[in-house]
């Protein structure tokens, strides 16, 4: 990946908010003496952001990035998306067109400093895109069916085709035989690869300007993926492939109790 020299100037949000059904007041969660949300910030820093928000609904969530030295922004609480939080910055600030945003998910203290600027470097050299985002292979026969797990198909140049809950590429020949029986099925065959997408996207200002405009998409609905609204509306979206395993973000107290753990151990030291 990009190293910080080479990588194009860009600016990181992270977007925060306390409503959580199964991790109340999550942004705030305590990792290794400091709140995960600042954690998040400190790691989209060694990334070489040249400006690093805390975008959040709650002045509880900017006071804690006030007081470890993190610039900070109040948004509005109606929300329904984080993308939608950040096009209100892009809106706020009045970024150029070609601003280059990587949005940095408040949940993810564990993010690695060279993905966030992989992203970054990945839209600045993709012309013609608007997001760029990332994946990686998987083989194990239960994530590529499991729906909690978002599947990605690139094109030849690297751009997404369709993104899904689903298995995709479908491995016809391997796979149908067995079918429904998902205990049976063996990992894709060559030169089949399914990708993991992971959920870290770069955006240009000028499309986060316009996304609160786009209507929904009948496959966004369907699938429960609001990346499918810009590919809907004719957007495209770059890929970013690495072999790298992201370590795991926070949805659950047992989440946290596992990341808690990673940084006691030392895991957290950034592998920029």
């Amino acid at each position: 990946m990009p190293n910080a020299t080479s990588t194009p100037p860009f600016i990181a949000v992270v977007p925060a908010r306390l409503a959580s059904t199964r991790l109340p007041n999550k942004p705030l969660a305590d990792i290794g003496g400091k709140p995960m949300v600042v954690r998040v910030a400190e790691r989209a820093r060694e990334a070489g952001a040249r400006q690093v928000l805390i975008a959040s609904d709650a002045q509880e969530v900017l006071d804690a990035a006030y007081a470890h030295g993190i610039e900070a922004v109040l948004t509005r609480a109606d929300h329904p998306s984080g993308t939608d939080r950040l096009a209100e910055v892009a809106t706020q600030f009045g970024w150029s067109d070609d601003t280059i945003i990587v949005n940095v998910q408040g949940d993810e203290p564990l993010i690695d400093p060279a993905l966030v600027r992989g992203v970054a470097s990945h839209l600045a050299a993709s012309d013609g895109c608007a997001i760029a985002t990332a994946a990686h292979p998987i083989h194990d026969p239960a994530e590529i069916f499991s729906p909690h797990v978002v599947k990605v198909v690139p094109d030849a140049r690297g751009v997404a085709l369709y993104f899904s809950r689903a298995p995709i590429p479908w491995a016809r020949d391997a796979w149908q035989s067995h079918w429904p029986d998902l205990s049976a099925m063996p990992a894709p065959p060559a030169p089949a690869v399914v990708y993991r997408h992971i959920g870290l996207y770069a955006y240009r200002a000028k499309f986060l300007r316009t996304y609160p405009s786009l209507t929904l998409s009948p496959i966004e609905q369907v699938e429960a993926l609001e990346q499918l609204r810009a590919m809907w509306h004719g957007e495209r979206i770059a890929v970013l492939i690495t072999q790298d395993v992201p370590l795991p973000g926070v949805d659950t107290p047992a989440d946290l109790a596992r990341v808690r753990e990673l940084f006691a151990s030392g895991v957290e030291k950034p592998m920029a």
